[in-house]
């Protein structure tokens, strides 16, 4: 999982910290397979329209200014005519505005509506925030709540961060890749994902300091053992990661992260942000799992 500037697995345009999709993991979206895998191996049909929406509302919330029709066929590789009949048909739906003097697209407020209804009835983000906040002022570091419906990305939905925070610029909202750093490692070990699916994506990563996929599933090993995961400056070097799974029915549905300069982090010691984070997580899965 990253939060920093220097976002290696996607370079093409802004994400919230500067990075764009993955081109390791996201299929073309002009071009899109009839079936594919979709949370916890289920098999779905896509619908190109859809996906190809979905596209465009992720870009657009990428980038730091409007675009045009054109920027984004060119970005997402569809044909300008498609593209703008999905545009008008979004602006119809409140989802993206228009300005006709500029003849440029932008979201629109209709999606911050959506997201506040999403994290108005989502458990996790409900409960995290306290816990988040107190580990954040305890410890001086940036406290996370992500989502892990998938191996295709993990999303961020809860944040909070220390008066003096590392440089992050990580939001509510941010998408990475799913098996990345320590998240990741909690997801290989707790996600019940097939292996060799799990594999496959692996080999598609970027690290500063990347582990050979035998030192990975050692590591995955020692999270299933311990229940938290510790990626040491592995994903951006000088930065360490700490993970801990939030299981729903047995599986991973989220999970509980801080971050901070490894030097920091190993005077607070890996073990014991590791076991606080790891009984927050089962406190959690408990607590949402309960009637």
């Amino acid at each position: 999982m990253l939060y920093m500037d220097n976002m290696k697995n996607d370079k093409r345009s802004a994400l919230p910290m500067g990075a764009a999709p993955n081109h390791n993991t996201r299929r073309a979206v002009d071009a899109p397979q009839a079936e594919q895998d979709g949370p916890r191996g289920a098999v779905i049909r896509q619908v190109p329209a859809v996906a190809r929406a979905a596209a465009i509302l992720r870009l657009l919330s990428r980038s730091e200014t409007p675009l045009g029709v054109h920027a984004i066929a060119r970005a997402l590789k569809l044909v300008p005519s498609t593209c703008l009949h999905i545009l008008r048909a979004l602006a119809a739906e409140e989802l993206v505005t228009f300005d006709p003097a500029t003849k440029r697209y932008g979201l629109s407020s209709g999606i911050v509506a959506l997201a506040r209804g999403m994290l108005r009835h989502d458990p996790f983000s409900n409960l995290a925030q306290a816990v988040l906040d107190a580990l954040s002022a305890k410890h001086g570091v940036t406290a996370i709540g992500v989502e892990a419906a998938s191996l295709d990305h993990i999303v961020v939905v809860a944040i909070s961060r220390p008066d003096h925070a590392l440089g992050l610029q990580a939001d509510v909202g941010s998408r990475y890749p799913a098996l990345i750093s320590a998240s990741g490692r909690c997801i290989a070990a707790f996600g019940g994902h097939p292996w060799g699916e799990i594999e496959r994506r692996f080999r598609g990563l970027r690290w500063d300091n990347a582990p050979t996929l035998a030192q990975w599933r050692a590591d995955v090993e020692v999270t299933r053992q311990t229940g938290y995961a510790v990626d040491d400056g592995r994903y951006i070097a000088g930065v360490t990661i700490i993970a801990a799974p939030v299981l729903l029915r047995g599986r991973m549905s989220h999970a509980l992260v801080v971050i901070g300069v490894g030097e920091q982090l190993r005077r607070i010691g890996y073990a014991e942000l590791g076991e606080e984070l790891r009984a927050n997580a089962a406190d959690m899965s408990r607590r949402i799992e309960a009637p």
